[in-house]
C-alpha cells in the first residue's frame, strides 16, 4: 500500500460493510429454479457493474420466504465469490428484494462508505488481481468472507467518496462510449475490403486505366478456376505411426494455416517416409491455398504459401499459370467469392467444399495489364484499411489502460478536490462504532504525509 492522500484512512472491509455468503447447502438447489418469479443473482449475472437477470434462474414466493435473510437491498453491492472474480455491482431499487445466489456475496454498507465508491473498488484490475491470488481453488477460484473482510480499503471523507464516485461514472462512461465507437471499426474496415473487392471485379477500380488505354469491358473473359490454374489437394499421413511425422522435415500445412494472407512457417512437419508412403506432393512458395472445410470461419479462407510445403486434404493447393491470369489477381477473386464458396459447401453437421466444386468456381478476367491495375489499386486501398486497423488497434489498447490507471488514480485521492469541511473518515467510522461518544476515533492507518497533488502517481493497491 503506498501513502494515502491527506485525511484518508485505510479499514478492512469488515469495519465499513456487513458481508453475507448467499444461500448454499440444501438452502438452494437448481431444482428450485423456476423460469418465472424472483430473479436470483449469481456471478453470472453481473456484467459491466449491471445486474441482469437470467431467465431461467428464478424462484417463488414461498422459497423466497424460505430465505429472506439472502434478500438484496437498495444501496447493497453483491459480489460474486467463484469464478471470473471482479463481478460486482449495486443493488438499486429495481433490483432490491431480489436474491443473492449461491455464488455471491452480499455487502451491505454501514453508511461509511458509498456503495459506488466500493462498487468500483472491488471491481478495479488491482484488487481483483489480489483477491484472486487470496483465493482458494485449482480449477475455480473461491473468494471467502475471511479474505474479504480482511481486505483494506482506502477510506476518504464520505462526501468525497461521493465526488469520486460521480467522477468516475461520468468519466467511465465516456470510455464505455469511446469503445463502443472504436468497436463498431473493424466490422466497417471488413466490408469496406469487399466492397473494395466487388468493385474490383467488376471492373469499376480500372475504369479509368481502360479509358487512358482504350480498351474496352468486352476484353473481359468467363473462365473458371480450373481453365487459369492447376488444382490439386493433399493428405494427412497415418497418426499412428511415429515414423511419418518429426520436429523438421518437410512443412504440412493444414487449412487452419488459411487464417492470414500468407503461410510463411508450419506447425508440423513430415518425413521422407511419409511423403513416400502418402504420395505427398510439395507444392512451392506462391501457391495459393483455399480451406474446402475447416471450424467457425475457416472454410473458404484462402492463403498463399511462402515456403515449401505439404498440405493435408483439407486444403485445396491452387498453381496459377501466370500466362493466363495474374496470381494475386486470382487471389483477390477467390477472397471476393468467400461467401460464395461457403454456400456450395455439401454435408450435415460440418458441410464441406471438394475439389471438383473449386477448380469450377467462375472467375472473370481482364488483360493480364488490367489485372495488374486492379491490383495495384486494390493493394493501395487495402494499406489505408489496415493503417486505419493499426490505429484503431493503438486507441483500443490505450482505452483499455485507461481504465485501471483511472481507478487507481482516484483510490490514491487525485480524482477530485478535497474539502476541508469534510468530516474525516476516521471520525465518521468511531462514530458509527459508538454513536454515544465514549470511545476516540482510531488511528488513521497509513495517514498521508503530503496532499495528493503533490505525490507522485504511484498505484495505491
Amino acid at each position: 500500500m503506498t501513502e494515502l492522500a491527506q485525511g484518508w484512512i485505510t479499514a478492512p472491509l469488515a469495519a465499513v460493510v456487513t458481508i453475507k455468503t448467499g444461500p448454499f447447502g440444501s438452502a438452494l438447489h437448481k431444482s428450485d429454479y423456476l423460469p418465472t418469479g424472483i430473479p436470483i443473482v449469481n456471478p453470472m449475472h453481473i456484467r459491466g457493474g449491471l445486474i441482469q437477470p437470467g431467465s431461467d434462474a428464478r424462484v417463488g414466493e414461498a422459497k423466497l420466504r424460505e430465505l429472506m435473510e439472502f434478500r438484496l437491498a437498495e444501496g447493497d453491492v453483491v459480489l460474486g465469490r467463484r469464478g471470473e472474480l471482479g463481478r460486482c455491482a449495486v443493488v438499486g431499487k429495481v433490483e432490491a428484494g431480489w436474491l443473492c445466489g449461491t455464488g455471491s456475496l452480499v455487502l451491505r454498507p454501514n453508511g461509511s462508505v458509498e456503495p459506488r465508491y466500493l462498487q468500483r473498488f472491488l471491481s478495479s484490475p488491482a484488487v481483483v488481481a489480489r483477491l484472486e491470488g487470496d483465493s482458494v481453488g485449482s480449477t475455480m477460484v473461491n473468494l471467502n468472507q475471511g479474505i474479504l473482510k480482511a481486505l483494506e480499503i482506502p477510506m476518504p471523507s464520505l462526501p468525497e467518496q461521493q465526488r469520486i464516485a460521480d467522477k468516475l461514472d461520468a468519466l467511465l462512461a465516456r470510455m464505455d462510449a469511446c469503445r463502443h465507437r472504436l468497436d463498431r471499426v473493424p466490422g466497417i474496415l471488413e466490408r469496406f475490403r469487399q466492397a473494395v473487392l466487388e468493385s474490383a471485379l467488376r471492373g469499376e477500380l480500372s475504369s479509368e486505366w481502360r479509358d487512358s488505354n482504350s480498351v474496352s469491358m468486352l476484353s473481359w473473359r468467363s473462365v473458371t478456376l480450373a481453365d487459369v490454374a492447376d488444382v490439386g489437394t493433399g493428405s494427412t499421413p497415418l497418426r499412428s505411426n511415429a515414423a511419418f511425422y518429426s520436429s523438421t522435415g518437410t512443412p504440412w500445412v493444414t487449412s487452419a494455416a488459411t487464417g492470414l494472407a500468407y503461410v510463411d512457417t508450419a506447425g508440423e512437419f513430415v518425413t521422407p517416409a511419409a511423403v513416400a508412403a502418402h504420395r505427398l506432393k510439395t507444392y512451392p512458395p506462391g501457391t495459393l491455398l483455399v480451406a474446402m472445410y475447416g471450424e467457425g470461419k475457416t472454410r473458404g479462407q484462402v492463403s498463399e504459401l511462402r515456403i515449401h510445403a505439404t498440405i493435408n486434404q483439407a486444403c485445396a493447393a491452387v498453381r496459377v499459370d501466370e500466362s493466363q491470369a495474374s496470381k494475386a489477381f486470382v487471389k483477390l477473386a477467390l477472397w471476393a467469392q468467400y461467401e460464395q464458396m461457403r454456400a456450395l459447401a455439401e454435408g450435415g453437421n460440418q458441410p464441406n467444399l471438394n475439389l471438383s466444386k473449386i477448380k469450377g468456381l467462375a472467375i472473370r478476367t481482364p488483360p493480364i495489364q488490367e489485372q495488374a491495375e486492379i491490383v495495384r489499386r486494390v493493394e493501395s486501398l487495402f494499406a489505408l484499411a489496415d493503417a486505419i486497423d493499426a490505429r484503431y488497434t493503438a486507441a483500443r489498447a490505450q482505452v483499455e489502460r485507461l481504465t485501471p490507471a483511472l481507478l487507481a488514480k482516484a483510490f490514491r485521492g487525485e480524482l477530485v478536490p478535497q474539502d476541508p469541511n469534510d468530516e474525516p473518515a476516521s471520525a465518521l467510522l468511531a462514530r458509527l462504532r459508538n454513536p454515544a461518544g465514549h470511545e476516540e476515533a482510531p488511528p488513521a492507518r497509513r495517514p498521508g504525509r503530503r496532499p495528493a497533488r503533490a505525490r507522485a502517481k504511484e498505484s495505491v493497491i
